[in-house]
């Protein structure tokens, strides 16, 4: 059996990349733009609880030019001059509703919003991020709507496939909320994917690998990876003070392991968006990998994967 055939996504990797994914549709380079459109959360306004999210700190992974007090419009051609001046090489941009939740809104307000960020020149598409519970049948056949006009995906935060982590996160739904949101996606022909955080309190890598069979039967086209990191100022920063020892911490050789286990078990049909996250050092409360970018880990993955020769879904099943 030829490497073609067993790594059919089109770059050569032994897992299916997400930029693969994207040249297979586009044909060329796209590069996503986040844009923060001033939204907020069910567990941040009371709806569902204050504070929100035990980890989350949203400044901590929003660029510098991601501000409400911007329009649409400018965020989006201000992310372009940046990524004009690195790479002329892009074919297009998608329009990245990032910060918070990118469905908590009525309809006409999310309209407005996208039919902004489509009237920008080279914007050929829309991804919104967002929790599986605020996907109510309005905004779900609204999304439809706007799926027949552009090509669309919701990125929906999963987190933890354990409703126990997520009450303890102060997430506000359980694991049955995120499947049931993936499904209607999936029921409306609506491009989906999925957002994991590998280091949650109370958790360790065996569960993590048990989990795949869960992450598996999601009906979706791609899914993020991150690693946890604690974050200053946040109720996850006390938490990790008063309790270490109910945090794993994973080591860039840990988790370049642990990824290649878990990337053979994976559904091979998923493209992978990321593999891991980084923000600034100034807003971690806990030693990282500073230092080391993305690429390295990349790079370390695949290196990893080659050595046991493995790759995405070699260990997989129904």
């Amino acid at each position: 059996m030829s490497d073609s055939d067993l790594f059919p996504w089109g770059d050569g990797r032994r897992y299916h990349s997400y930029n693969a994914f994207m040249k297979a549709r586009y044909g060329g380079r796209v590069q996503k733009l986040p844009v923060n459109a001033g939204f907020t959360c069910p567990n941040r306004d009371g709806t569902r609880g204050v504070g929100g999210c035990s980890y989350c700190l949203n400044k901590a992974f929003n660029p510098s030019y991601c501000t409400p007090t911007k329009s649409i419009s400018e965020q989006l051609r201000e992310g372009m001059s940046f990524h004009l001046h690195h790479n002329r090489n892009i074919k297009g941009y998608i329009a990245y509703f990032q910060a918070f939740s990118n469905t908590y809104a009525p309809v006409e307000h999310l309209r407005a919003l996208h039919e902004e960020a489509l009237n920008v020149p080279n914007i050929v598409g829309i991804t919104i991020a967002t929790r599986p519970d605020c996907l109510g049948d309005d905004v779900l056949d609204y999304l439809e709507e706007l799926s027949g006009k552009t090509r669309l995906c919701v990125e929906v935060g999963v987190e933890s496939c354990r409703d126990e982590t997520l009450r303890r996160i102060h997430r506000g739904h359980d694991f049955a909320c995120s499947q049931h949101a993936l499904w209607q996606l999936h029921a409306r022909n609506i491009e989906c994917g999925a957002h994991l955080i590998f280091g949650l309190p109370g958790e360790s890598p065996d569960q993590w690998l048990e989990d795949v069979r869960k992450v598996n039967a999601l009906p979706m086209q791609h899914i993020k990876f991150h690693q946890l990191q604690i974050i200053k100022g946040t109720a996850m920063e006390q938490e990790y003070l008063s309790h270490p020892e109910d945090f794993h911490h994973f080591t860039f050789e840990g988790y370049v392991t642990f990824l290649a286990e878990h990337l053979s078990h994976l559904n091979p049909a998923f493209a992978v968006e990321r593999l891991a996250s980084a923000v600034p050092p100034r807003y971690t409360a806990t030693p990282g990998w500073h230092g080391i970018k993305y690429d390295a880990v990349v790079r370390a993955v695949e290196k990893h994967l080659a050595e046991s020769d493995s790759h995405q879904g070699k260990l997989f099943s129904i």
